[in-house]
């Protein structure tokens, strides 16, 4: 029992408070589901860049001062809405429970950030200016948290990848990843900032009594969050003014549009000021000449690879093609050669006939091949999904070979597949499991230092970044995109223009059907090749070894976000107590 004489007790507030309240749910709805149809169009093959901060501004506004449920919920329909169409090249040859079952995942990690934003509301009203902030710092550690669970994460539909041609893209050089979709966040939430003002300016304050209803009998969504305390004497007050309600009579109109134009302005100034971020054009070490081989496969769809000699011909045949125009003068000889991920699915180490193809390409062109091929073990119904290089006269350079590290869980093996088999008997058409690599991803191809990375582990940070600090000079992302469609080639080469300006190296993607290309250091993709097309390209790179600010600080940036999005929890938390219970 409390001492009701003791002075320093904490006593029940019993001074209405003012109420803040959500806005109303026939509303929240749709912006809620509006919020993910912004985030999908901003992404390839859309592109709408701007859209990324629309859509995190339309998620904060349906879920400020919502019930921790209704905030889940309205970020589990703003997830769907985003990842179902996002991710829909995952049903075009599996069928559609694969995909259902992604996209609700990924949907869930949103539904948890609805849950955090309307958490955080406490702390929201009681500083305004914090919103854009906190917005942003939410968003790194839903991220964060995403990336790497479960079975290693699965970091597609980060914000940073959106931004390949936003201006924020340049922000990569400083921070990574984490810091492009920090800058994405923040001008959302610098965006819901000016437009709740004037939302809040046009709705009337009502004040909360004790008993938990307002001036017209209603209960709040939630009182923690939608009341400030005041003291007697105390007008209803935030950080910045009134606490949405009207503005005073007879207030300046300077005044009164502050926390509208300010916000904006600043939100304007970010975006357009990360053009200051100095990115390089073009590497500033040697020269080389690279060429992607494109070869293209029979059909597409999950089959390719029945016809896995008829593939790895395509990119013989493309590569002795390039051989024979270099041999009449028509195009340069390259210092090395891509194909792409699953180009020759016969192991070429243990097939003679495959690897006599690959070395008939080699030696007639007369430069290196970077071979993707699947390698059978190293134990019984184990594979390796590998870039090997292949070097003419010699063949197989087993000392510069890569195998992918971060394999994708119910595509390459599967988990828990008894689990799994009682899902869908599907799991059995992988009947043998991708083992991972254990080494980066640094092949040393005479006048070059490759890092390479095998499809979707060009999303993950730390993949790419461990090529980069091993002396990896030139960035190369092996892909097969034959059991998807353009738009994910297309979102994947995006991940690439972000990885080339985070480490300020030249890099490229070389896909067995489409999108293929080169990168420079700022982001410029040259020389794209079509979808379902046979393609060779050729392109003079310059070099580089030296170190972004990114590179140097490698997690840390997502580190420190997400360390202070955990402290917003706690802080609200924190607020939340004492607006229940105050020192009286």
């Amino acid at each position: 029992m409390l001492d009701r004489d003791d002075p320093h007790a904490p006593t029940v507030i019993n001074a209405p408070v003012v109420a803040g309240r959500p806005l109303p749910l026939r509303v929240a709805v749709p912006l809620a589901i509006a919020a993910g149809l912004a985030l999908l169009v901003a992404f390839p093959p859309y592109g709408v860049w701007p859209l990324a901060p629309v859509g995190v501004a339309l998620l904060a506004a349906a879920a400020h001062r919502r019930r921790l449920r209704a905030g889940a919920g309205l970020g589990f329909l703003t997830g769907v809405a985003f990842f179902a169409p996002l991710l829909a090249w995952t049903n075009l040859h599996t069928g559609s429970l694969p995909w259902v079952l992604l996209s609700l995942l990924q949907a869930g990690y949103v539904a948890l950030l609805g849950a955090a934003t309307a958490w955080v509301s406490p702390l929201v009203d009681r500083a305004r200016w914090a919103w854009p902030a906190l917005t942003g710092l939410l968003w790194v550690g839903q991220e964060a948290l995403r990336d790497r669970t479960p079975f290693g994460g699965f970091p597609w539909g980060r914000l940073a990848f959106s931004q390949d041609t936003s201006p924020l893209l340049r922000l990569a050089a400083l921070g990574g990843a984490p810091l492009v979709t920090f800058a994405v966040a923040l001008v959302g939430g610098l965006l819901v900032t000016a437009v709740w003002h004037l939302w809040a300016a046009r709705r009337p304050t009502a004040l909360i009594h004790p008993t938990g209803t307002d001036t017209t009998g209603e209960a709040p969504a939630d009182p923690a969050a939608d009341a400030v305390a005041t003291t007697p004497g105390d007008g209803p007050q935030d950080a910045d003014g009134p606490l949405d309600g009207p503005a005073p009579a007879g207030s300046a109109p300077a005044r009164r549009w502050t926390p509208v134009v300010v916000p904006a302005v600043v939100a304007v100034a970010l975006t357009a000021g990360s053009l200051l971020v100095p990115v390089a054009t073009a590497g500033s070490g040697d020269t080389v000449t690279v060429a992607i081989v494109q070869g293209n496969v029979p059909r597409l769809g999950l089959d390719f690879n029945a016809q896995r000699q008829a593939v790895l011909n395509n990119h013989v045949d493309a590569t002795i093609e390039l051989a024979e125009r270099v041999a009449a003068g028509q195009q340069r000889r390259p210092d090395l050669v891509v194909w792409p991920e699953n180009s020759s699915d016969i192991d070429p180490l243990r097939n003679p006939t495959a690897g006599a193809r690959i070395s008939q390409a080699a030696d007639t062109i007369g430069a290196p091949i970077l071979v993707g091929a699947v390698l059978l073990g190293p134990d019984a119904g184990q594979v390796r999904n590998a870039g090997i290089l292949w070097r003419p006269g010699t063949g197989a350079d087993l000392e510069q070979l890569y195998t992918k590290r971060h394999p994708v869980p119910f595509a390459e093996y599967v988990p828990l597949r008894d689990v799994a088999r009682m899902v869908s008997k599907k799991v059995d058409l992988i009947r043998n499991d991708f083992v991972p690599g254990s080494t980066p991803g640094v092949v040393r191809a005479g006048p070059t230092v490759l890092g390479d990375v095998i499809c979707f582990e060009v999303a993950y940070d730390e993949v790419v970044r461990d090529t980069v600090t091993g002396g990896a000079q030139l960035l190369v992302v092996q892909t097969n995109n034959a059991t998807f469609n353009e738009a994910e080639a297309r979102q994947q080469m995006a991940m690439v223009r972000l990885r080339a300006v985070e480490h300020g190296r030249p890099a490229l993607m070389a896909s067995t059907v489409g999108v293929s290309g080169f990168v420079a250091p700022d982001g410029r993709v040259s020389d794209a090749t079509g979808f379902n097309t046979r393609e060779v390209v050729v392109r003079q790179l310059r070099l580089d070894d030296g170190r972004t600010l990114a590179t140097r600080l490698g997690w840390w940036p997502e580190v420190a976000l997400a360390a202070l999005a955990a402290a917003a929890l706690v802080g609200a938390a924190v607020l939340r107590r004492r607006q229940r219970v105050r020192p009286g």
